[in-house]
C-alpha cells in the first residue's frame, strides 16, 4: 500500500506531506483547485516523463517521494531482490528529483537508479485509470489485455509470442532463402571456415584465464624467484632470522612458565607459531624448487595469446565474447544448412508450429472459459449501474495465427432489452462509455496483482442515484479485494462513501498561489459535501444532505 508522499516545489505546490491508509480514499476539491497535481506528482514518483516546468517558479528543483509498504507484494520483492535494491524492513521507497534545467535524478530505497527501473517497478505498485481509459477501452488490444489480466495469462501470453516469433523467423527465412539461394550458399561457406578457424584456436573461457595466469607467472619467474629466496632468507637463513627468533622466545617462555603456569597458554601459542613458520619455509622451498622458467611454455603461452588477440581484432570483439560469437556462427550454419535441406527444414517449420498451435489451443480454451466468467459478473455489475436490462459478452473471433493467438478480442454489449450485443463503440454513449467502463475495471480488478488503484474522474457523466453505487462499488472493492482505492471525484456521493476524504483547495500565501491537500475530519467532511452538493453558498439543506449521506 502507498503509505507515504511528500511533495515540495512541484508546479503550485509548496510543502505536501500525506499520509494514506488501506480502503477507499477520495480526494475532492473546485475546479482548478490542483486535483490532478497528486495524480501528477506519484506519476513522476513511477518514473513517468518529467521536465523542468513542472518546477515551482523561483525554485531550483522539485523533490516528490513516495513510501509503499510491500510486506505483501511478493512481485515486487522478487523485483527489487534481483536489482539488489531490497530494504530489509519491507518498506519500498522511491524518490524523483527534477532540476529547472529538466535533468533528472532517480533513488529507489536510497540508491541512484534509471528512470526505466523506476517505471518497472511502479508498474508493479499503482494502476491509475483515468478518463482517457475510456477511450482505450474501445481498442481490440485493451480488451485483450483486460481479459488476460483476468484470466492470469500472463505467463501463456508471453510463451505465445515467443513461439510466433520462433515459427515467423524460421518462414520468412525460408523464404528469404528460395530468394537468395546464391548468396545464401556463400554465408555458408564463410560460415564454415570461421568455425574452423575458431575451433584451430581451441579457445575456452576457462582455457583463456588459465592461460592469462600463466603468461603473468612465466613474465615474472625472475622477481619470483628472488622474492620466494629473500622470504626463505628472512625466515631461516641467519643467526637473526624470524625462525631462531622465534626459537628463543619459545625458549624464554618456557623457562618463565615454569615459574608461573599461567603463562602455558602463551606457551601454546608460541609453540604454533614455531610450526607454522617451520611449515612456511618448507613450503616455499617445495614452490621455489618447482618454479621452472621453461622458455618453449613461455613462448606457446605467448603464441596462443597473439593468435587470439589477432582473432579477436579481425572479427570486433573481446575474447570474453569469443564463444557466444561461436554460437552465433554455429547456430546460423544450422540454420542455413537446414533450409537448404527441404525435408529438414519442412520438419523445423511443422515444429515449430506445432508448439505454436499446442500453446495457442490452451490460451483459446482458457480465454473462453473465463470470458464466461466475465460475461457474467460485468453483466452483474451493469445492472447495479441502472443498466436493468443490460448485457455483457466477450466475443472471440477468429483470425490467422498471430503473436497474440488466434482470435480477436473482442467486447460487446446491449443497453436495453432483446437488444443483441454489438462493439462497445457502436453502442455506448459518452455518459454510458463511462458507467461501462467502470463496471469493466471494477470487475476485472478483483484479479488483478497491483495493490493501489487510482480512479481520476472515471466517474464523468454519471449522476443521481447511479453515483451512490459507483461509490458503493469502490467501497466494495477496497474491502472484497484488499485493494487501496483512490478515487478523484466531483460527486458527493462518491465521496461520501469513502473511509478517508481528501480536500484539495488553492490559497494566496504572500502573493503566490499555493495548492493544499487536507484530511477531513467529520465536520470537515460534511461542509465539503455541502459545498458539492450546493456551489458556493452552503445552506442548512445542503448540510442535512451532507449529514444524511454520511450516515
Amino acid at each position: 500500500m502507498l503509505e507515504n508522499l511528500s511533495i515540495k516545489n512541484f508546479v503550485i505546490v509548496d510543502h505536501l506531506e500525506l499520509n494514506f491508509e488501506n480502503g477507499f480514499s477520495a480526494l475532492t476539491g473546485e475546479t482548478g483547485a490542483g486535483k490532478s497535481i497528486l495524480i501528477d506528482a506519484l506519476s513522476l514518483s513511477l518514473g513517468q516523463r518529467g521536465d523542468s516546468g513542472v518546477v515551482r517558479h523561483n525554485k531550483d528543483k522539485s523533490d516528490i517521494s513516495a513510501t509503499f509498504n510491500i510486506s505483501k507484494n511478493a512481485s515486487a520483492q522478487q523485483w527489487l531482490k534481483e536489482n539488489e535494491l531490497e530494504d530489509d524492513e519491507g518498506n519500498l521507497f522511491l524518490r524523483r528529483v527534477i532540476y529547472k534545467d529538466g535533468k533528472s535524478k532517480a533513488f529507489i530505497n536510497g540508491i541512484p537508479v534509471t528512470i526505466n527501473q523506476l517505471k518497472s517497478v511502479g508498474e508493479l505498485l499503482i494502476d491509475i485509470y483515468s478518463q482517457n481509459s475510456h477511450h482505450s477501452l474501445l481498442k481490440n488490444s485493451t480488451q485483450r489485455e483486460i481479459l488476460d489480466n483476468f484470466a492470469e495469462l500472463d505467463q501463456e501470453v508471453v510463451e505465445i509470442r515467443k513461439l510466433y516469433e520462433n515459427w515467423n523467423k524460421l518462414f520468412i527465412e525460408n523464404e528469404n532463402f528460395e530468394k537468395n539461394k546464391e548468396s545464401y550458399a556463400e554465408e555458408i561457406k564463410d560460415l564454415e571456415e570461421k568455425i574452423k578457424e575458431f575451433k584451430e584456436l581451441e579457445f575456452s573461457l576457462s582455457g583463456w584465464q588459465e592461460i592469462q595466469a600463466n603468461h603473468k607467472m612465466l613474465s615474472n619467474s625472475s622477481e619470483l624467484i628472488d622474492g620466494i629466496q629473500n622470504c626463505i632468507s628472512i625466515l631461516d637463513s641467519s643467526d637473526a632470522s624470524l625462525s631462531n627468533q622465534i626459537n628463543q622466545l619459545q625458549i624464554s617462555l618456557s623457562n618463565l612458565s615454569n615459574l608461573d603456569n599461567r603463562l602455558s597458554n602463551q606457551l601454546k601459542i608460541i609453540e604454533t607459531i614455531t610450526l607454522e613458520s617451520s611449515e612456511l619455509v618448507r613450503e616455499l622451498n617445495h614452490y621455489l624448487q618447482n618454479l621452472e622458467i621453461n622458455e618453449d611454455l613461455k613462448k606457446d603461452v605467448e603464441f596462443k595469446i597473439q593468435a587470439t588477440f589477432n582473432f579477436c581484432r579481425k572479427y570486433r570483439v573481446k575474447p570474453e565474447d569469443l564463444e557466444n560469437l561461436s554460437d552465433e556462427w554455429q547456430s546460423r550454419y544450422e540454420l542455413l544448412t537446414k533450409l537448404l535441406d527441404e525435408k529438414g527444414i519442412s520438419e523445423a517449420l511443422n515444429e515449430a508450429r506445432k508448439k505454436y498451435d499446442d500453446i495457442a489451443l490452451k490460451l483459446s480454451k482458457k480465454r473462453s472459459e473465463f470470458a464466461l466468467k466475465l460475461n457474467k459478473i460485468i453483466t452483474d455489475k451493469l445492472k447495479h449501474l441502472s443498466f436493468t436490462h443490460g448485457r455483457f459478452e466477450v466475443n472471440l473471433n477468429s483470425i490467422k495465427p498471430s503473436i497474440n493467438g488466434n482470435e480477436q478480442v473482442e467486447f460487446l454489449i446491449s443497453t436495453y432489452l432483446n437488444a443483441e450485443p454489438k462493439p462497445i463503440q457502436k453502442v455506448a454513449s459518452g455518459g454510458e462509455l463511462s458507467r461501462i467502463s467502470l463496471a469493466i475495471r471494477v470487475a476485472s480488478i478483483t484479479k488483478a496483482n497491483v495493490p493501489v488503484m487510482i480512479f481520476d474522474e472515471v466517474d464523468v457523466g454519471i449522476g443521481g442515484g447511479v453515483a451512490e453505487v459507483v461509490g458503493k462499488l469502490l467501497k466494495d472493492l477496497a474491502v472484497d479485494s484488499r485493494h487501496q482505492i483512490f478515487a478523484i471525484t466531483h460527486l458527493p456521493q462518491v465521496a461520501a462513501q469513502s473511509l478517508n476524504h481528501f480536500k484539495v483547495s488553492k490559497d494566496q500565501i504572500n502573493s503566490e498561489t499555493v495548492s493544499q491537500i487536507n484530511l477531513l475530519d467529520k465536520d470537515g467532511r460534511v461542509k465539503e459535501l455541502a459545498r458539492m452538493l450546493g456551489g458556493v453558498e452552503i445552506t442548512e439543506t445542503t448540510l442535512e444532505h451532507a449529514k444524511e449521506l454520511l450516515s
